[in-house]
């Protein structure tokens, strides 16, 4: 039998993510996206509440209730992020990597360099940036911290979890998960898609699953991989792209029924924890 933190905390939805990965942060909102997925949340020796300031919409889970805690970090990076953008709307619009200034905001820096590392533009790291730039900040109030932010996922954990994969009509959906050990967090696993969801992509894949130390890193990464996938011919070409980059621990691709994986993944049939 096994424990519910044998089982997926959340599923990585491919493509999910509100602002993070929008063409305009400020005057354009996007319509509220349904977190479906959510409701397959099954950690319960976690404490879970939700974070939600304008389109950005985070399940976090705890040892305790830390929402008023979460709340003032999203403020505080949010806002430094929306006051640079006011100054400085190519950050926002570009699709390739931009300079920014040391004096800029870490937020906007860890974004930049995560783009430079992969070859798109800043915010492809942003779902990912946010979410771990809050979880560390609650890292002292809790042993454990999960923080999904659109799919993307900053994990701190001191047991084993599942993260469940959906990968649109793939046939891999709903039946395997990512095995991630206490001792490779803090971790990012964050997805891309251009099946699924609303998020930017010049691919097709039906799931491109980056894991990477920094969950910025992973989620700008999941992107670049992400825009290589035309057909399942191509998950090869991304595999090798993905090896290219520094940082990157490893990388899963989904694309119709094929799949590939490179690096330190461990892919679970989610039948076989039952």
């Amino acid at each position: 039998m096994t424990t519910m933190k044998d089982r997926p905390h959340a599923v990585t939805e491919a493509g999910a993510g509100p602002w993070e990965r929008s063409p305009c942060l400020q005057g354009n909102s996007k319509m509220y996206q349904p977190r479906f997925y959510r409701s397959w949340t099954s950690d319960r020796d976690l404490v879970s509440f939700s974070v939600v300031l304008k389109e950005t919409d985070l399940q976090i889970l705890a040892r305790r209730n830390l929402r008023r805690k979460a709340e003032r970090e999203v403020l505080k990076y949010r806002g430094a992020l929306e006051a640079y953008v006011a100054r400085h709307p190519q950050f926002l619009s570009s699709l390739t990597p931009v300079a920014v200034g040391e004096d800029s905001p870490r937020v906007v820096r860890t974004m930049a360099e995560a783009a430079y590392a992969t070859g798109v533009g800043p915010m492809a790291a942003v779902a990912g940036a946010i979410a771990e730039y809050v979880g560390r900040q609650l890292l002292p109030f809790s042993r454990e911290v999960i923080v999904e932010n659109g799919g993307d996922i900053f994990m701190s954990t001191q047991h084993r979890r599942l993260v469940g994969i959906y990968a649109g009509d793939s046939p891999f959906t709903n039946n395997l998960a990512l095995e991630i050990q206490p001792g490779d967090t803090p971790l990012g696993i964050c997805t891309s898609s251009g099946t699924v969801g609303h998020s930017l992509s010049l691919g097709q894949a039906d799931a491109c699953i980056a894991v990477s130390a920094s969950t910025a890193l992973a989620d700008a990464a999941a992107t670049a991989v992400g825009n290589l996938i035309q057909t399942a011919c191509d998950i090869s070409q991304g595999i090798e792209f993905a090896r290219s980059l520094r940082g990157l621990k490893g990388v899963l691709i989904i694309k119709d029924d094929r799949i590939g994986m490179w690096g330190d993944v461990t892919v679970v049939a989610l039948g076989e924890q039952d």
